[in-house]
């Protein structure tokens, strides 16, 4: 069966067509306004080796914040239904990725229950880049649709750049470790993943 999923998202703020394949080569088409959010889509599909496509519109000329926000609502919401009932997955990734003087840690459980626990202070980049707090909006809206506990940490470094790049990396990283389809039935131990 493939693991494959389209959403479509249509607000006042935003309007977002995203298409994701679990089981892809990591080629994307991205298409967001947004120049930094376009970069870290691409690498994030490219590390985790999933076809992704995007094709989004947002109100940046107020801010950011609604489009990155609502890009990562659609993208949980395309790995909650790729995975569907999450047979045979690994469940569990884990990623420590360096970025020349940064290292990011990021581990997650397809758990069912939403969790981000980020450990990244809050930096400040200039016009055109991510800070962290949009970082963490995105993650946020990714959990909450996808059902993840997610655990991201910086061990070290202050390049913003750096420190958005690894993370998206170090996500992708672990995601494909725990999408994998590796076993039969349900990775729990209690029958149901919730």
């Amino acid at each position: 069966m493939a693991r494959k999923a389209k959403i479509t998202r249509k607000t006042k703020e935003t309007d977002i067509v995203l298409s994701l394949n679990l089981d892809g080569q990591g080629n994307a088409r991205v298409k967001t306004g947004f120049g930094f959010l376009d970069h870290m889509l691409q690498l994030f599909s490219r590390f985790a080796e999933m076809d992704l496509m995007v094709k989004a519109r947002g109100d940046i000329e107020v801010d950011e914040h609604h489009l990155v926000e609502d890009t990562g609502l659609c993208l949980g919401l395309a790995l909650k239904e790729a995975l569907a009932d999450r047979k045979g997955v690994e469940r569990f990734g884990f990623a420590s990725v360096p970025m020349d003087e940064v290292l990011v840690q990021v581990s997650l459980d397809i758990s069912g229950r939403p969790g981000l626990y980020f450990r990244v202070p809050v930096l400040r980049g200039r016009e055109g880049s991510f800070d962290t707090e949009n970082v963490q909006e995105f993650l946020k809206g990714l959990v909450n649709q996808a059902g993840l506990t997610l655990h991201v940490q910086l061990v070290s470094g202050e390049n913003l750049h750096h420190v958005n790049e690894a993370i998206f990396k170090a996500l992708a990283v672990a995601l494909r470790q725990a999408v994998r389809k590796t076993r039969k039935g349900l990775p729990s131990t209690k029958g149901k993943i919730d």
